[in-house]
């Protein structure tokens, strides 16, 4: 029997995405085009592989099955076709999309691209500041290496835990919360923002509060840390913020930093990436280098 093994690629993503648009978006063809792929793998097997469940679309069971084994086929079929043992970072050409959180970008952003820069000049990143954490972005080849605080719920995201982080209390030079020692009062009876994409008004500190029978008042939701940041400069309002990571822009609007008055949780950071890149070594050249520009923030002496 002879087998189009390009219908194997098209398996790989039919049942990484579990739908015949998403998986027609990775591979960039149309929709038709993978609707008829995926036409042909059901005559090929004799399985449905993706049947509808509501609004979804559900794998098999003998789909569930046969993915591990159809994703390792792809991987080593794309490592016999690269034909390379070693990267030529002189050489290489390639864009490489990193969503981070902004307070990362700021703190490790211009130490990544000197690095990236100087070892491959051929190679361009796209720096983006919204998370893709556990999102499509990752599944299908929209973003690299993307950050987050949590490991993966997916088993098909990889992360690695470069480490982690402090939460400080941030307030403009001079303001009265720092004239004497902060309290879990003083520091609920202040107004707060708090850092949010999604305009949350509500995070772990409050939990924290409430827990020692506190409530502060959240007087604002900034989209990013260098937002609250700008905001605490010009008001008396405080925000509560990773140490090491908003260090850099703290010392550049000239805030100062208290220590947080009651006990929360360090924060871990994770980059993560698709499985697909587990061994692709352009790819594990850059995590490497991001890690070490991350740790060079984080863990100084971590940094070589």
């Amino acid at each position: 029997m002879q087998l189009d093994l390009n219908l194997l690629t098209a398996l790989d993503a039919l049942l990484e995405e579990e739908s015949v648009a998403g998986a027609a978006a990775r591979l960039h063809v149309t929709a038709p085009a993978m609707s008829r792929s995926l036409a042909r793998i059901r005559k090929v097997t004799g399985d449905p592989v993706l049947v509808r469940s509501g609004h979804a679309m559900v794998p098999t069971a003998h789909a569930l099955a046969i993915r591990e084994e159809v994703h390792e086929l792809v991987q080593r079929a794309h490592a016999v076709m690269s034909g390379q043992d070693e990267v030529d970072l002189a050489t290489l050409e390639r864009v490489f999309t990193v969503c981070w959180h902004d307070a990362l970008v700021s703190a490790c952003g211009a130490s990544l691209v000197s690095a990236v820069h100087r070892q491959a000049p051929g190679v361009r990143l796209r720096l983006l500041t919204e998370s893709a954490v556990d999102t499509p972005e990752l599944r299908r080849g929209e973003v690299d290496l993307a950050s987050a605080s949590a490991p993966p719920a997916r088993p098909d995201i990889r992360s690695r835990r470069v480490g982690e982080d402090v939460l400080v209390v941030v307030a403009r030079r001079g303001h009265p919360v720092a004239a004497e020692q902060l309290t879990p009062a003083r520091y609920a009876a202040a107004g707060h923002v708090t850092v949010s994409r999604r305009g949350r008004l509500h995070d772990p500190v409050d939990e924290a509060l409430e827990d020692l029978g506190l409530r502060r008042e959240v007087v604002a939701a900034a989209p990013t840390a260098a937002t609250a940041l700008h905001l605490v400069r010009e008001t008396d309002l405080l925000v509560t913020a990773p140490e090491a990571t908003t260090r850099t822009v703290r010392q550049e609007l000239d805030l100062t930093a208290l220590p947080l008055p009651f006990d929360m949780p360090a924060i871990p950071l994770y980059l993560m990436w698709h499985q697909r890149y587990e061994q692709d070594r352009a790819h594990r050249w850059l995590r490497e280098e991001a890690r070490k520009a991350v740790a060079s923030v984080l863990h100084p002496s971590d940094a070589g």
